[in-house]
């Protein structure tokens, strides 16, 4: 239960005196609302949060977006920060200072106990700001592995100067977490994890999509990038039709690599149905015969996670936390091998019972584990935890 008005903290000057064990207000903080996995997660834990009676805040440095819809309503306050991303240099740079300046003046206003950063912008942004406004505790996410950034020295320096001033760094799977402990040197000690959640109607069965289509359906869910590998799923529905198991390709999600994608699939003569974003997955996992995700680097997948809270039979790629999720409920194969996404779809497509119990073991599974209400109690937990050490100190 949150602190009645007389046990709230209090401030003298710009510091806190002690809070009590479970915070009474918390500011989430991303760069923008768009559909990505990770901005499905802050709303999912802000919503939760301000429905625990948790005053909860969720600052967005550059943008909204279609998530902004999933917080509406729910008491929770959306702050714009103002970051600019795309500007000419001088007036982006002004823009961004200012900006900062605000994030700050507002931490100090509100007096948050708790402020939590999703993705490396935020992160990189929040540690100062934290420091200068004196929040007592400040927690950074990591939602996928840092492969992307091995080659970019600065960030990896700014990033670990921040991960410094971090009280503790949450990972979304425990590869994720081993990977930062690995990679970055973090102490295993300043590490969490706690995985991603689902709302309750992720768990309701959805009315099927209506596809116009004879043939097997294979959903792909996942932004079109390269490090998605999408293109050896292309390849592997081109060796399924050179063995008489042609099947539909739906692919749901935008990206930078759409029109290439478009075109090698034009070229191997297969049926591939380029959606775009949506925000009826559902309909068309419960329509899917089979759902891949042929990932060559992944977190925490959320499309794994609706792919099993629909009962659906699912074929992945072995990296990251993608092997925690499935768990000997779905098809592992090596990343960047067509033959072996080819070989799993066609196990699924010809055992169609041996399908049909993966789904339904992976959904019982999931909705034991992957709750958002269970998500939350980790949360809170950890920062009744991280105020206790920080009162100690």
């Amino acid at each position: 239960m949150p602190l009645k008005e007389d046990e709230l903290a209090t401030r003298s000057g710009t510091h806190w005196r002690r809070p009590g064990p479970t915070p009474d207000r918390v500011c989430l903080m991303i760069g923008q609302l768009g559909l990505g996995g990770a901005e499905k997660q802050i709303a999912l834990l802000a919503r939760e949060l301000n429905e625990r009676g948790i005053r909860t805040d969720l600052l967005v440095m550059f943008r909204r977006g279609p998530r902004e819809a999933e917080v509406r309503g729910s008491g929770v306050k959306i702050v714009d920060l103002g970051f600019q991303g795309r500007r000419p240099l001088l007036r982006g740079l002004t823009a961004n200072v200012r900006a900062f300046c605000r994030l700050v003046r507002y931490l100090r206003r509100t007096r948050p106990q708790i402020l939590q950063a999703f993705l490396f912008h935020s992160y990189l942004t929040a540690a100062p700001a934290a420091r200068l406004a004196r929040v007592p505790v400040l927690v950074a996410g990591r939602r996928s592995l840092g492969d992307y950034k091995k080659d970019h020295h600065l960030a990896l320096a700014a990033e670990r100067l921040a991960t410094r001033w971090t009280d503790s760094v949450v990972a979304n799977a425990q590869a994720v977490a081993d990977d930062v402990r690995r990679n970055e040197g973090v102490p295993a000690s300043k590490i969490t994890v706690i995985p991603n959640g689902m709302p309750p109607r992720d768990f309701e069965q959805a009315p099927a999509a209506e596809v116009a289509t004879t043939l097997p359906l294979v959903v792909c869910v996942a932004n079109l990038a390269a490090h998605k590998g999408h293109r050896y799923l292309l390849e592997a529905c081109a060796l399924l039709r050179s063995r008489g198991r042609d099947c539909t390709l739906v692919l749901i999600g935008n990206g930078p690599t759409r029109t290439a994608l478009k075109e090698q699939a034009q070229r191997l003569g297969i049926d591939a149905r380029f959606l775009g974003a949506r925000t009826d997955v559902a309909r068309f996992l419960a329509r899917a015969d089979v759902v891949v995700l042929p990932s060559l680097h992944e977190g925490c997948s959320n499309a794994v996670m609706e792919a099993l809270a629909a009962g659906r039979p699912v074929v992945a790629t072995s990296v990251g936390g993608t092997p925690e999720l499935l768990r000997g409920h779905g098809v592992l194969v090596r990343p960047a091998d067509a033959e072996a996404l080819a070989n799993g779809v066609q196990h699924l497509l010809e055992n169609r019972e041996f399908a049909e119990e993966l789904g339904r073991q992976g959904r019982a599974w999931a909705r034991a584990n992957l709750s958002v209400e269970a998500m939350t109690d980790r949360y809170v937990s950890l920062y009744r935890e991280l105020l206790e050490r920080r009162c100690a100190a």
